[in-house]
């Protein structure tokens, strides 16, 4: 598409099958639609995934803009993405990232692939915060059936969901189902039904015998939510159907996106070993060479947001939006737009366009920096040279966690390693072609050697190889802690790690209790309260 828009320029029309598509392929024509014109383009159009695997519309994404919409944003925007909900889950951010980091140290002298490891890390970071569990096992010992499932039903989705499936595009068509793809989601549905069903039922039991404080998981919080009747003032009540396709939501499109997009940011590095040095230098200033970096020392790391904001630009996760559809006719830049036209917003052709950036191609921070030529960009939709997660009503309700979680991992990743392309591989000729598909996939996945270059006694040993070569999947978090895994597990002493401050320090069963009903504090407030949520009709920035 990037190509046709250099023919016929940015803004095309496309005629496929009985569907009128617009392609929005620079970043004023996209400003036109997702921000002039936002209010008209604020709905998805009818489509195969959404109907037989996201609970039909009753989830975040695809859920026609209305009041149930509105009703799942205001309980994302409140109580899983604010700032104080990210901040209460810090620690299981960190946490994970250094089982990653051990696990990766572990590996010794053996090729890895990095984007597997990078997968499992945020699907349990999320899963954490979620149900209290990691569902998830780097497969260093004996492999979860569960687990593995699990990571299987979300690559066959990511599979399904880049499809082009002739029945959305010739209705007519869509009974016959000539390509089986709304059979394989309907039995993909079915799998993911008797999963979620099956945690959302024990977290009711959980809350309903009472016998633990369940806000610490934000699961609990949202059936807390449904019980407590809340609504939005419109009708609108929160459902067993719609909490587990927010948790569809949650695993699908902020695992692998998040992944690949680190997996991304590593191969341009590698490419790149001036920056790389650069970064490093950075993150050893700033965080030394002792301990792993924290979410409280990203702020500091000016550099490496750079090179964030960089590796946004070119490799974002989804290049082509999410479809919107009009709800009225309209009229962009002097062409009409009619009624029921589907809309594409190209964010990769727009973050390589030459009459934007120059030397668009080209890997260079610098150009985020204080004196390039877009040091003020803003990721968060207010740029539309750069919108890796979109802009306007339907920008992604994740992308606050999704930015904390990309920084935090590459600069671990970067602060932590060298890294040595295999098969004594030069650097500039990498393999950095694409796959087709919905997410901006690695056509061939990055596979590096791995050589630690912190002070192994603070970074890598504070918890035990031995711990990590376990399968700890869907086991208490509380008796990881205290160091009382079963089955063959883990029988060393309670887990040390680092705090806030930096502070080396060992928890036992007391303290990691406590501070799982402290980082719950507060939150009664919150389901109780009566909030004014009128700020998010707009563009939403949380």
């Amino acid at each position: 598409m990037a190509a046709l828009a250099r023919v016929y320029g940015p803004l095309m029309h496309l005629k496929m099958g009985f569907v009128h598509v617009v392609v929005a392929a620079s970043a004023s024509v996209a400003e036109q639609f997702l921000k002039v014109h936002d209010g008209n383009f604020s709905s998805r159009p009818p489509n195969s995934g959404a109907k037989h695997i996201a609970y039909n519309y009753q989830d975040l994404v695809f859920a026609p803009y209305g009041p149930r919409w509105r009703l799942l944003r205001k309980i994302c925007a409140l109580h899983l993405f604010s700032t104080k909900a990210l901040d209460d889950f810090r620690h299981v951010r960190e946490e994970e990232v250094g089982i990653l980091t051990r696990a990766l140290a572990s590996v010794g002298q053996l090729p890895t692939s990095i984007g597997k490891m990078l997968s499992v890390c945020v699907t349990n970071s999320i899963a954490r915060v979620m149900l209290g569990r990691r569902v998830v096992g780097y497969g260093c010992g004996s492999g979860d059936e569960m687990a593995e499932e699990f990571k299987a039903m979300v690559d066959e989705l990511m599979i399904l969901a880049g499809v082009f499936n002739i029945g959305d595009f010739i209705p007519p068509l869509e009974a016959f189902d000539l390509q089986g793809v709304a059979t394989k989601m309907k039995k993909l549905h079915a799998r993911f039904d008797t999963f979620l069903t099956s945690i959302l039922e024990e977290e009711h039991n959980i809350i309903k015998d009472d016998d633990v404080d369940s806000n610490i998981k934000l699961l609990s919080r949202l059936i807390s939510l449904k019980l407590k009747d809340v609504d939005d003032c419109e009708g609108e009540r929160l459902t067993d159907t719609q909490i587990k396709a927010l948790l569809l939501n949650l695993f699908v499109a902020g695992t692998d996106t998040t992944s690949v997009t680190v997996e991304w940011a590593i191969a341009e590095l590698i490419r790149n070993r001036k920056i790389l040095s650069q970064a490093q230098q950075e993150l050893d200033s700033i965080v030394g060479k002792d301990r792993l970096v924290t979410e409280s020392d990203l702020a500091q790391l000016t550099f490496l947001k750079a090179i964030i904001k960089e590796n946004f630009r070119l490799h974002p996760s989804t290049p082509l939006s999410l479809p919107r559809i009009a709800h009225e006719n309209c009229e962009i830049n002097g062409y009409f737009i009619p009624k029921g036209s589907t809309l594409l917003v190209n964010v990769w052709a727009i973050g390589r366009d030459p009459n934007t950036w120059a030397d668009p191609l080209e890997f260079r921070p610098e150009r985020f920096l204080m004196g390039g030529e877009r040091s003020n960009a803003d990721v968060r939709g207010n740029d539309f040279e750069v919108m890796p997660f979109g802009a306007g009503r339907r920008i992604c309700a994740g992308m606050n966690l999704g930015i904390r979680m990309v920084q935090l991992v590459t600069a671990t990743l970067i602060h932590a390693f060298d890294f040595e392309l295999i098969n004594g591989q030069l650097a500039q000729n990498l393999n950095m072609e694409e796959a087709y598909g919905l997410m901006l996939q690695r056509a061939h996945p990055l596979m590096i050697y791995l050589r630690p270059r912190l002070a192994s006694h603070f970074a890598y040993d504070i918890v035990s190889i031995q711990f990590m070569a376990l399968e700890i999947n869907s086991t208490n978090i509380d008796d990881l802690f205290s160091g009382n895994v079963e089955d063959g597990g883990y029988n060393g002493p309670p887990i040390v790690y680092q705090d806030s401050d930096n502070t080396i320090i060992e928890m036992d069963d007391e303290q990691t209790s406590s501070d799982s009903e402290s980082n719950v504090e507060g939150y009664d407030a919150d389901l109780e309260g009566d909030d004014d949520f009128s700020d998010l009709e707009g563009d939403d920035d949380e």
